[in-house]
């Protein structure tokens, strides 16, 4: 069960405004949690100070992986269960296995590439996702800093930050 969090939400209009909230922000000290958008705003993620994703390192594990059970399958087929000499060529003739290692390395790195993502952004089909502002939906962006991972810093001087980079709004939101 999850604690109870309290948050303070800046709301931007502009994103060009927001980019530089989140520099003067972050400069101060303050712990962002996250930036809510109606749509993706460039560079974002590099003022967020977000690591690069290492999905494509896990794409290419399941691919492999893929390529590996296609190839020992097949292999394993033609040669020892089901033997059959087809069009005079050897019983395990790799040019043939080309298409199905093609198709199974395409299909487990692209499930294993959703998985890892569900995972990690720990998506699940019975959670109930936490909805700041309902404009963030529409028109506006939303800055949540939780309270809690800010605690060496006053309520009041957060939202000073906050209205000083350009929030039109500063509100509290709290979840149980």
């Amino acid at each position: 069960m999850e604690r109870d969090t309290h948050f303070i939400l800046g709301v931007y209009d502009d994103e060009d405004v927001l980019l530089h909230a989140v520099e003067k922000v972050r400069g101060s000290g303050v712990k962002i949690h996250e930036v809510y958008s109606p749509y993706p705003v460039h560079g974002l993620e590099h003022v967020l100070g977000y690591k690069r994703s290492k999905l494509p390192i896990a794409a290419f594990l399941f691919g492999m992986l893929g390529t590996s059970l296609a190839l020992t399958m097949q292999f394993y087929m033609m040669k020892f269960d089901w033997p059959m000499i087809i069009g005079g060529k050897d019983y395990a003739a790799f040019p043939d296995f080309v298409p199905v290692s093609f198709e199974m390395t395409v299909l487990l790195a692209a499930f294993g590439m959703v998985g890892v993502f569900l995972i990690t952004s720990n998506l699940k089909p019975w959670a109930q996702p936490r909805i700041f502002d309902l404009r963030s939906t529409d028109d506006k962006h939303i800055m949540a800093i939780d309270i809690a991972s800010n605690s060496s810093l006053e309520q009041e001087k957060i939202k000073e930050i906050l209205s000083a980079s350009g929030a039109t709004e500063v509100n509290n939101k709290s979840f149980e």
